[in-house]
């Protein structure tokens, strides 16, 4: 049924584990930026989808209109997020070439 038996699968699951494991932690080491209002809100994001900074540039500081400043972050925090997914699922799938997702394992 499996090439090389049970015993083969099981130490290839296993280097797959290891794989993703070092996958997981070399993530959490990069980050991504992502920009909103044509750039003048930057946030940078790490992989572990953790916000690292938020820059504002001076011109969209504006006490009249802090509503636009905070919908601007948002959008660029949320972009950010996306990015650092994307950045995920391409570092997972040079592991898994493309196999389904499995639940707990990767």
């Amino acid at each position: 049924m499996f090439p090389g038996g049970m015993g083969n699968m099981m130490k290839q699951i296993q280097k797959m584990q290891k794989q993703i494991l070092e996958a997981q932690e070399r993530i959490a080491g990069m980050e991504v930026e992502a920009t909103a209002g044509g750039g003048v809100v930057k946030v940078v994001v790490s992989g572990r989808k953790e916000l690292k900074s938020v820059t504002l540039a001076p011109e969209v500081v504006d006490p009249d209109d802090i509503e636009t400043l905070q919908d601007l972050i948002v959008a660029a925090v949320n972009e950010g997020m996306h990015k650092a997914e994307e950045m995920a699922a391409r570092e997972m799938e040079k592991i898994t070439g493309g196999m389904p997702r499995i639940p707990g394992l990767f």
